[in-house]
């Protein structure tokens, strides 16, 4: 691999061009690849992505503070969470199809590693710290604004989707609430796929995969909210 090649493919994707070009290595380093070739561990993201975490809060929690005047403390502290949970940081990621970059050892990438939520929200994490600890905190913001707190409604949608499918139905006067039925279950026992559709009435709405059941309802959810928001 060419890998000042591969850090510009990032820096264009993620449209910021870093000084030091290490941080971003180490954004996009996982601990099976350091723990691969018996490099120093501390190369890989977790420390970048500790620090990416607080300064996302901290932009999220502004910019709350800033637009939502009549927001309530509670309710910006739910919104905020509900910001930047896994799923919200994943689905970000895959916006900017930020696996494809992530340096994996040869295991995690066999297991389905660049699909994995839980490591594409770390990584994404982790550019947010590295962008900042390269650039100061503007730079890292303005990759926040753009990323995440853009179209946040529509964010918003899709990480609560399941809930607001609930209300959306129990509103309507439905006397079942949403069923999520599994479909299908293919591929090894490290990499599942699995394909669950989900039903209002009895009437199949959507049907959507994930590496895990929850992931697969939650996709299948906003794709229903979405049929359901165009009917309306």
């Amino acid at each position: 691999m060419d890998m000042e090649l591969h850090l510009k493919e990032v820096e264009e994707r993620i449209g910021y061009v870093f000084g030091n070009k290490e941080l971003l290595r180490s954004a996009i380093t996982h601990s099976s690849f350091t723990n691969e070739l018996k490099i120093n561990k501390w190369e890989c993201y977790q420390r970048l992505e500790y620090l990416g975490d607080a300064v996302l809060e901290l932009t999220i929690s502004e910019y709350l503070f800033r637009n939502y005047p009549e927001m309530s403390e509670g309710k910006m502290s739910k919104v905020r969470a509900s910001m930047v949970c896994e799923q919200a940081l994943a689905f970000c990621a895959k916006d900017i199809c930020l696996g494809k970059y992530i340096l994996l050892g040869k295991g995690e990438e066999s297991g389905g590693g660049r699909e994995r939520n839980s490591i594409i929200s770390d990584v994404f994490e982790a550019i947010i710290g590295a962008i900042y600890m390269d650039g100061g905190f503007e730079p890292a913001r303005a990759f926040i604004s753009k990323y995440v707190l853009e179209d946040i409604g529509e964010r918003q949608l899709f990480v609560d989707s399941k809930s607001i499918l609930q209300e959306m139905v129990q509103g309507s006067g439905s006397h079942q609430g949403p069923v999520y039925k599994l479909v299908s279950e293919t591929g090894p026992e490290h990499n599942k796929v699995f394909e669950v559709a989900v039903y209002v009435d009895e009437n199949c709405m959507a049907t959507a995969t994930g590496h895990n059941k929850k992931d697969a309802e939650q996709k299948a959810a906003y794709i229903a909210l979405k049929k359901l928001k165009e009917q309306q």
